[in-house]
């Protein structure tokens, strides 16, 4: 997946604006975030700003070069200013940005760039969840939306084309994890256009538009998505099955291709926000994963199992576990997400303003994506942050799973560390465009862990679950490294999660696939927890009886997601603070 984008304005570049050295840190965050709307349209309006409505963007190399090129013209701007001569609150706004935007422009080099789409999110498969995402109150709202469907055929066409030039050029993703990748292409196009993903938004007339306004609205839509939309999805598909499949590249780790053994040290560095080598990291995942292990052999001795393994077999095979409808896991996971957010006061003393909801994950993804995943939403304009549900594959989704699983994608997991971010008084890119991956994920992960002072572990295999997830991030660890810098063969990464987790194998084929279309970003995890609990541990340790967990948790949170790094320091001023006071 290529990352969020960050690009300058052009016009700057034109003025003597970049090359001012009297330039004030507000100006260039200011200027920085209209820079970074402008280039990002839909995700401006999904936050309320209605100044690029009825644009989608441009994906093209040539664009990718020009805002690289602008971003490094901030970059320039940012070192012209002293540090010493900011406040602690600036300093480390000037940081974050500056390590943003020279991470864009080091990416920016790659030829990896080209590679558009993953086995877990793809252009298209993000356009057609637009109808789920952008505010839809007044007619203004569909006829924008309208206009985007209308400029979506040069849209795909310029993804295709980057795509096209990178296949050339041998930057194609590996065959292995691609079977059945040509439904999530297929999967969107409806012969009926009512029963398109991109019709969504018209199932039902907002009370501020008319009877009379609406009909044509929604005659428009139909017309759209039979006749451009639909169209264009059948040429994304012809040109993976004609041109894309047949020269998928037959090795698996993204070091066999050109530069990659540098790229992906590249990556290590930008989703860890370490300085840590893949040797390392493989070495710490070994450790955690057998210290988890020890964890996990309690826990099936008090089910009255032999050992894990043996405990780990009946999970897996007892259908007892599994849910024989999609609506009783979704049922089932609504009610542990309202369990848990009668615990949320008590573990936090800032809480989020916007809610959330839990929906099935699309059905034309669900078979080849993960077990669930978040979107976020935006109060400004209307939409709540959403914790899909994968509800295909029903003797592959264990119930047991279900409490770890909420509680890293909803509360308080992902949906109340980013939703209360965007409620922060931060610079607009701290709240709404920075993901330090290590940060989101590490506390998404730490978030489980939460779930024993709630008591929601309550059966040893519930128990076994909430290992098992942790354990399959310290697996992360290993296999990651493995197949992008050790050589590793698919079938010798999912044996090892096989071997090491409680998963299903249906699960862990999908996340290996992951893993290999996405190298780098599943580090994160694993990294992130461990520097969360470290410092958790150093809290209680150095305040004793004076350390408060709410107080604690929204220290964390208190500065949005930021590096590791700053985190450390952040918490490790806050607790002298503490023992000060």
């Amino acid at each position: 997946m290529r990352p969020f984008a960050v690009a300058a304005v052009a016009a700057l570049l034109s003025t003597g604006a970049l090359a001012a050295p009297a330039d004030d840190l507000k100006s260039i965050l200011d200027e920085h975030w209209a820079w970074t709307l402008r280039n990002n349209p839909t995700y401006a309006t999904m936050l309320g700003v209605r100044d690029h409505d009825r644009e989608v963007g441009d994906p093209s190399l040539e664009a990718e070069d020009r805002r690289a090129k602008e971003a490094q013209a901030f970059v320039a701007r940012l070192d012209r200013i002293d540090p010493a001569a900011l406040s602690p609150a600036d300093r480390t706004n000037r940081a974050i940005l500056r390590r943003q935007l020279a991470e864009q422009v080091e990416g920016n080099r790659f030829g990896q760039r080209a590679m558009t789409f993953t086995s877990y999110s793809s252009w298209f498969q993000n356009a057609a969840g637009l109808g789920e995402q952008l505010p839809f109150q007044t007619k203004a709202d569909y006829e924008s939306y309208l206009a985007r469907l209308e400029k979506y055929p040069a849209y795909n066409d310029a993804y295709i084309e980057v795509t096209r030039r990178g296949l050339k050029d041998g930057y194609a993703q590996p065959c292995a994890p691609l079977g059945g990748f040509e439904k999530t292409i297929a999967g969107v196009i409806a012969a009926d256009p009512t029963r398109s993903r991109f019709y969504s938004p018209f199932r039902q007339r907002p009370s501020t538009i008319s009877e009379a306004e609406w009909r044509p609205l929604e005659a428009r839509a139909r017309e759209l998505i039979a006749g451009t939309i639909n169209p264009a999805y059948e040429k994304t598909l012809a040109f993976y099955t004609e041109e894309y499949a047949p020269k998928c590249r037959r090795t698996i780790g993204i070091s066999a291709t050109k530069g990659g053994p540098a790229y992906y040290a590249f990556r290590v560095r930008a989703e860890t926000t370490t300085d840590l080598t893949p040797d390392a990291i493989h070495k710490l995942g070994l450790s955690e994963v057998a210290r988890i292990a020890a964890e996990m052999e309690g826990v099936a001795k008090k089910a009255g199992f032999a050992d894990r393994k043996t405990y780990i077999q009946h999970l897996r095979t007892d259908t007892r576990y599994y849910p024989k409808t999609g609506g009783e896991l979704m049922r089932e996971a609504g009610y542990i997400a309202k369990l848990i957010d009668g615990w949320m006061p008590k573990l936090f003393g800032r809480l989020p303003r916007l809610p959330y909801t839990v929906r099935e994950v699309p059905a034309e993804i669900a078979p080849g994506t993960t077990t669930a995943y978040y979107n976020s939403g935006t109060l400004s304009s209307g939409t709540p942050g959403v914790y899909y549900v994968n509800t295909s594959k029903l003797d592959q989704r264990p119930l047991f799973e279900l409490p770890a699983l909420t509680i890293h994608e909803a509360v308080p997991g992902h949906h109340h560390q980013i939703s209360l971010a965007q409620e922060l008084d931060l610079p607009a890119f701290r709240r709404f465009g920075y993901s330090a991956t290590a940060f989101v994920e590490g506390w998404g992960l730490y978030s489980e862990r939460l779930g024993i002072e709630m008591g929601l572990y309550d059966t040893p295999a519930k128990d076994m679950g909430r290992l098992s997830y942790e354990r399959w991030r310290a697996c992360r660890l290993v296999v990651d490294t493995g197949i992008h810098s050790k050589g590793w063969t698919r079938d010798q990464a999912i044996r090892f999660m096989l071997d090491n987790t409680a998963l299903s194998r249906g699960n862990i084929e999908a996340e290996v696939n992951r893993y290999i279309t996405w190298p780098g970003q599943a580090l994160a995890y694993k990294l992130g927890e461990l520097t969360i609990r470290r410092l958790r541990d150093r809290a209680e340790t150095e305040l004793g009886s004076r350390f408060d967990l709410r107080a604690f948790h929204d220290a964390v949170l208190e500065q949005g997601a930021v590096p590791l790094d700053v985190l450390e320091a952040h918490v490790a001023e806050w607790i002298a603070k503490r023992k000060a006071a």
